[in-house]
C-alpha cells in the first residue's frame, strides 16, 4: 500500500492507497509548523498509529517549507524530509519533484530541493490534467487558493514558484478557515452602507463561514482570533470588532447577513482569478470546473455563474471510505501523490 503525504504549514494531510489503487482511508490533522517541528512529529504519528498494521511505501510533498521557523525553503525541505524518515522508519519514501516524478529519499541532493518546494498543487492539477483533459481546476482550501489550467490532458500553466503563480493569479492568497478577514477587502456594506474594517486581527474567514452554515467544523483546527469558543454567536461577536459596532445576541441574523456580504467579497475575488484564466484559451462545453479543498462549495456555485460544468475531485478516484468526515478531494495533493506514485 501507499501513504500519500502533504506537510502544510497549518495541517498535515495524508491518503492510505491500497494494491489495488482504491483510496481506503484519508487523514488530516493539524500542524502549527511554525511554532516548532515537534508539532510535524505529533500530526504525523498520530496518523501513523492508526494506519493498519501492513507495509506501506511513502509519498511525499509539501508546502510546509514555506514557514518562518526556517531560515530558508532549502533549509525547510530538507529538515522536513529529515523529520519524516525518521518517522516512518525504514519504509520506502519517495518524494515528488513536480514534472520530474519522484525520487527515492536516499538518493535526493541539495539541487533536488527548488522542485520539492511548494509542489503539492502540481501533483492535484496533474492527476486532474490526466483524467479529465480540458479542465480548470480549483482547490480552494483553508489558506490558499490553487488555479490550474489543462487542455488536452496536458497543464497549461505560466507559474511554477509560488512568486511566478502569484503573478499570473494561479495562486490567490486567501482561504476558508485562517485567513483574515481584514486581508479579503478595507470596506464592506453593512446595514445598507459602506463601512471601512478594522485592520486587526479580530475575525477569520472561518467565522464567516461559521455563521453561514457551510463550515465543516471537521475541517476547521485552527484556533480562533481570540482564542474562545467556535459558536455562531462568538462568531459573530468577533465580526462586529471589525466594524466597531456592539454585539447583541438580538441581532444575530444581522451578522449572518454580514457574513454573506463578505462571502460574496471572497467568493468574487476566487472567480474573477478563474475567467483570467478561461480568457486564455477557447473553452466549450466540456471545460469543467473540477472543484477540491475544503472550500470546493464556492467552486460549485462560480461553475454554475459561469454556466461552465461542476466535477468533484474525489470523483476521478476509485474509493472505500466509510462513514469518513475527511473526503479524498479535502486532501486532493495527498491523494494525488500516493496516485501518481502508485500509477509510475
Amino acid at each position: 500500500m501507499i501513504i500519500g503525504w502533504d506537510i502544510g504549514g497549518a495541517h498535515v494531510k495524508a491518503a492510505l492507497v491500497n494494491d489495488k489503487g482504491i483510496v481506503i482511508n484519508v487523514y488530516l490533522e493539524a500542524c502549527p509548523l511554525w511554532k516548532g517541528l515537534q508539532f510535524l512529529h505529533q500530526a504525523v504519528n498520530n496518523i501513523l498509529s492508526i494506519l493498519p498494521p501492513a507495509n506501506c511505501k511513502h509519498a511525499l510533498t509539501m508546502t510546509g517549507e514555506l514557514v518562518d521557523l526556517f531560515d530558508s525553503r532549502d533549509e525547510g525541505v530538507k529538515k522536513i524530509i529529515t523529520a519524516i524518515q525518521a518517522l516512518i522508519g525504514q519504509h520506502e519514501l519517495s518524494i515528488y519533484l513536480g514534472e520530474q516524478g519522484f525520487i527515492n529519499a536516499t538518493r535526493l541532493k541539495k539541487e533536488h530541493y527548488p522542485f520539492i518546494a511548494s509542489a503539492n498543487w502540481l501533483a492535484s492539477a496533474s492527476w486532474v490534467a490526466q483524467s479529465v483533459g480540458d479542465a480548470l481546476f480549483i482547490d480552494i482550501g483553508s489558506t490558499t487558493t490553487d488555479i490550474l489550467l489543462s487542455q488536452n490532458k496536458e497543464l497549461n500553466i505560466q507559474g511554477v514558484s509560488d512568486y511566478q503563480r502569484l503573478q499570473s493569479q494561479e495562486l490567490v492568497y486567501t482561504g476558508i478557515i485562517r485567513t483574515a478577514v481584514m486581508a479579503l477587502t478595507q470596506s464592506a456594506d453593512f446595514k445598507g452602507q459602506p463601512i471601512g474594517l478594522m485592520a486587526e486581527y479580530f475575525a477569520t474567514m472561518a467565522d464567516v463561514y461559521r455563521l453561514t452554515g457551510e463550515l465543516n467544523e471537521a475541517h476547521d483546527k485552527t484556533d480562533t482570533a481570540d482564542g474562545k469558543e467556535k459558536t455562531p454567536p462568538a462568531s459573530a461577536k468577533r465580526l462586529s470588532r471589525m466594524i466597531g459596532y456592539e454585539f447583541k445576541m438580538s441581532e444575530i441574523d444581522l451578522w449572518k447577513q454580514f457574513a454573506l456580504t463578505l462571502r460574496s467579497y471572497q467568493k468574487q475575488q476566487i472567480k474573477t482569478a478563474c475567467q483570467r484564466q478561461l480568457t486564455r484559451v477557447l473553452i466549450n462545453k466540456n471545460t469543467h470546473l473540477i472543484g477540491a479543498g475544503i472550500g470546493r462549495f464556492l467552486v460549485k456555485q462560480i461553475a454554475t455563474d459561469l454556466a461552465l460544468p461542476y466535477k468533484d475531485f474525489s470523483e476521478l478516484f476509485n474509493d472505500d471510505l466509510k462513514n469518513s468526515e475527511i473526503t479524498i478531494a479535502d486532501c486532493a495533493p495527498a491523494v494525488a501523490v500516493a496516485y501518481l506514485n502508485y500509477k509510475k
